[in-house]
């Protein structure tokens, strides 16, 4: 067996494991962001859907060779971020202007938490695994991962700056630190491919 098949069955272990998360999460996070009407909590649950798909467009470029295929999968990741800072913009802007005030609870607390550990850590095997196989589109999703990763802190702030201090605002501004990350990852895509 060649290090290379062994990379590519390591990349995609990763996808699998990203993917099944971001699975539960979505469960997860929407039950949280409907008991506590978060803005954040929902933001990051539809950042979750943008990972699944992100996860299976790795899926389906690690299936099959070629620069076309590839800069395919990076145009869609690309695009994936532009609709999720398009949506989150709006309803964080919605949430500030109307003075929406969530109930948040320890749920998002825990779930964001845990959330960055399991993200930070496979970031890290993507973008390693990513660099050995020279596959710029696993690398790219490792940095996806990354925010989403970065994602998680934001929200996990958010959340708690409103239970325990009751700054209702400060689960709008997670939002705005979504969009930041978004847009700023859909530029880098498009920019590089």
């Amino acid at each position: 067996m060649t290090d290379s098949a062994a990379l590519l069955r390591r990349g995609r272990a990763l996808e699998w494991v990203t993917l099944g998360w971001n699975v539960v999460g979505v469960v997860v996070l929407a039950v949280l962001a409907l008991s506590s009407a978060s803005v954040a909590l929902a933001g990051f649950g539809l950042d979750s859907l943008i990972e699944i798909g992100a996860s299976a467009v790795v899926l389906w470029e690690l299936s099959g060779t070629g620069e076309a295929r590839q800069r395919r999968a990076l145009r869609m990741i690309g695009l994936a971020f532009i609709a999720l800072a398009l949506y989150l913009g709006t309803q964080s802007t919605v949430a500030l202007v109307t003075a929406h005030r969530p109930d948040p609870g320890a749920g998002g607390i825990v779930w964001t938490g845990v959330t960055a550990i399991v993200m930070f850590s496979l970031a890290a095997g993507k973008a390693r695994t990513g660099r050995a196989l020279g596959n710029p589109v696993l690398e790219t999703e490792g940095r996806v991962t990354f925010v989403d990763g970065l994602l998680a802190v934001a929200v996990l702030l958010g959340v708690s700056l409103d239970l325990l201090l009751g700054w209702w605002w400060a689960d709008a501004l997670a939002g705005y630190v979504i969009v930041f990350y978004a847009v700023r990852e859909a530029v880098q895509v498009f920019r590089a491919h």
